[in-house]
Order: structure tokens, then sequence, then C-alpha cells
């Protein structure tokens, strides 16, 4: 029970980061949101078909695919949190490798470990959108 008000307060944080970024930020923002938002849902599918045993293969991919999403972000432009948001996800994608390669850990810290990193990733987007939002209102302001 407890369970489900972690993964609703998750769900309502996620969203709001995602409407606030698609409302208020630029294309990199949107973007980067879009490609978390979407990669958010395929974790949660294969967290529920996998029964959160054996090694998350699937999630290896998702989180590799994001990663390079961000890192053609952050080549692509300006903004510092892209940056941020790939460096945190390669620590997740190393988690996932740490697994891979036959290291004694419980999958279950594998979960805590990206459910964090998400969070950090998330606050890496709103603040990289709050930013992008006060840039564009200031050169509107002085013009």
């Amino acid at each position: 029970m407890l369970n489900i008000a972690y993964a609703i307060i998750g769900a309502v944080f996620m969203v709001g980061m995602a409407l606030f970024a698609f409302l208020k930020g630029g294309s990199a923002e949107r973007a980067g949101a879009g490609a978390y938002l979407f990669a958010w849902f395929a974790t949660i599918v294969m967290q529920e078909n996998s029964g959160f045993r054996g090694v998350p293969v699937g999630m290896f991919l998702i989180d590799l695919a994001l990663l390079v999403v961000f890192i053609g972000i952050s080549w692509r432009y300006r903004q510092s949190w892209p940056v941020w948001a790939s460096g945190l996800q390669l620590i997740a994608v190393m988690s996932h490798i740490m697994i891979l390669t036959g290291q004694p850990i419980m999958v279950g810290s594998l979960y805590t470990v990206v459910n964090l990193i998400g969070y950090l990733i998330i606050i890496c987007i709103i603040i990289g959108t709050f930013y992008a939002w006060q840039e564009r209102r200031a050169a509107a302001m002085n013009r």
C-alpha cells in the first residue's frame, strides 16, 4: 500500500515536469522531457513484465537509448542541463553494466539507484526549463 503512494507522487512529479517543460521550455527541454517521459513509460512496462526478477536487459537498452538522446541534446544545444542529465544517466547505465557482468548485487538496489537518478534528471530538466523560460522573458523585455 505504501508503494502505491510513492508511485503516485512520482507520477505526479513526472507529469508536472513534462507539462512545465512542454509549456515553458525551449526545444532542448521539450526533447529531453519527451524522451524522458517515453523512457519512463517504457521502463514501467519492462519492470512489470520482468516481475522484478532477473537481469533487466530491456531496461538497460532503454537507459542506454536515453543516454544517447541526452548526449545528442548536449551536443546540439548550448544549455548545461543535458550534460548533467547525461552524467546522471551514465551512472544508471553503469549500474546496469555492473549487473550484466555478473557482479553480486541485488536487482532491487538497481531499481533504487535508477529511481533516485531519475528524480535528479527530472530536477535537471526543471532547472533547464526554468532558465530557458527566464532567458526568453528577459529577451522579450529588452526588445
